[in-house]
């Protein structure tokens, strides 16, 4: 089989370069428009507290955390950064449909892990991601993108600290790959 041939098959993406220059100004549009940046916690925390509200109103309600996004006429749901987040999706699916990524399911993964071992570091993964998020106070694309983006000090050292920290773990992690 050719080079020719086995390029075929293999997934088309964005150019990094592009997608880098258009993701930049994206975060500058929206921080013109919302006058903050990006961000895809915030969108969880809404439907944490809806669905918690939904479920158990009267201990969302005395929960000092969550009772502070509940309001009479409004919904949580109700936010620029649940309809971020849904673009985020949508705009994802779209990606993969025009670049023929959606022809069938797949799990990338190197050739030594297991599909189920996969998903399972993948939900560790996300579960860490999204506990850490918590304890910073937001996700890495509102503290590193859009706080480096800003000057502020606090977003350059989060990007060098993700990028950092996963260049270190990606050192124990890479049997799974290779």
């Amino acid at each position: 089989m050719s080079s020719e041939q086995t390029n075929i098959n293999e997934p088309k993406y964005i150019n990094p370069y592009l997608g880098g220059v258009l993701l930049g100004l994206l975060v500058l549009v929206t921080v013109f428009i919302t006058g903050r940046g990006l961000g895809a916690s915030g969108a969880v925390k809404s439907a944490v507290v809806t669905t918690s509200n939904t479920v158990a109103p009267k201990a969302t309600e005395a929960n000092a955390y969550m009772c502070q996004f509940l309001s009479d006429g409004h919904s949580p749901m109700n936010s620029w950064l649940v309809f971020e987040t849904l673009g985020l999706l949508l705009g994802g699916i779209l990606s993969g449909i025009v670049f023929g990524r959606m022809k069938k399911f797949r799990i990338d993964k190197g050739p030594q892990i297991s599909n189920r071992k996969r998903l399972i570091l993948a939900l560790i993964g996300g579960a860490l991601f999204g506990l850490g998020s918590q304890f910073g106070r937001g996700c890495t694309s509102g503290a590193a993108l859009s706080g480096t983006a800003t000057f502020a000090l606090g977003g350059v050292i989060v990007m060098f600290s993700i990028f950092g920290t996963g260049y270190l773990v990606a050192y124990f992690f890479r049997k799974f790959w290779i």
